[in-house]
């Protein structure tokens, strides 16, 4: 099990280019659980994210790890407990899937000390848990771009942090892919207690697998709470402008929301 830690959003404010994106959002991520946050295109889920994960100077407010302030931790020392997977990270030419993986076991390397057993039974063991071992000497460019995100995710467990930030895991995946992603990141969540905070877009997908949702509009947390208690019409209207019913899942037993639209609806 990893280690529980403190994570809190303080009346932070942040943006880019002089505007202000996130609005004095306050929040507590959940240790050792998968949250997802959602909300609608340009409402400041990639920008909340970014700015959780030190990438965003908040212009205002404080984000505090384990009561300190993220901005005086040191950032080889936070890159040892959060790790990071940004939308659509650029590949390096020419560079194979092992050698991508390694480069997540830099937060734990000195400058002049060498590869240890340690970084390589990380790098093997994150190939594992994303069943990429048989791809470990192949170029990322041979790859498909289920078996490639597969391998940004295996780069940024390798870094082994007890917390992991993901923006927009399964974006230009087909849904075979997407749930597989998801269901690899659950089974890394229930063995080893790594806390998970993503953003995704499918409504239905972050209900199934977040044990806690963060409902953003317009740069504002709206909502925050477990997908049964919060995930309702009257919210999706609200936050996606969208009209429908929501439902019980038959196969996970969270909420889905079916949308009405203009056609195909019952008299």
């Amino acid at each position: 099990m990893k280690t529980i830690h403190s994570f809190r959003a303080e009346k932070v404010r942040s943006g880019y280019d002089n505007k202000t994106i996130i609005q004095g959002i306050e929040l507590e991520i959940p240790s050792n659980k998968i949250s997802v946050i959602i909300g609608a295109n340009g409402c400041g889920k990639s920008t909340l994210l970014k700015t959780l994960a030190k990438l965003i100077k908040p212009s205002s407010g404080e984000i505090t790890l384990d009561g300190k302030a993220i901005s005086k931790i040191p950032p080889k020392q936070l890159a040892r407990i959060l790790g990071i997977l940004p939308q659509s990270p650029i590949v390096p030419e020419g560079i194979t899937v092992a050698d991508l993986i390694g480069r997540g076991r830099f937060p734990h390397q000195s400058f002049l000390s060498g590869w240890s057993k340690e970084d390589y039974e990380a790098v093997a063991e994150a190939m594992e848990i994303m069943n990429i071992t048989e791809f470990a000497n192949h170029d990322i460019d041979e790859l498909s771009g289920g078996q490639r995100q597969r391998v940004w995710i295996a780069m940024a467990l390798a870094q082994q942090t007890d917390i992991l930030f993901l923006d927009e895991p399964t974006t230009f995946l087909d849904i075979t892919y997407q749930v597989e992603i998801l269901d690899l990141l659950t089974d890394l969540n229930r063995k080893y207690g790594t806390t998970i905070v993503m953003v995704l877009h499918d409504i239905n997908l972050s209900a199934r697998y977040a044990d806690y949702i963060f409902a953003l509009q317009k740069g504002k947390l709206v909502a925050e709470g477990e997908p049964s208690d919060i995930i309702t019409s009257t919210l999706i209207k609200d936050i996606f402008g969208l009209d429908c019913t929501v439902i019980n899942d038959p196969i996970s037993a969270t909420p889905l929301v079916v949308p009405k639209g203009r056609y195909h609806v019952k008299a």
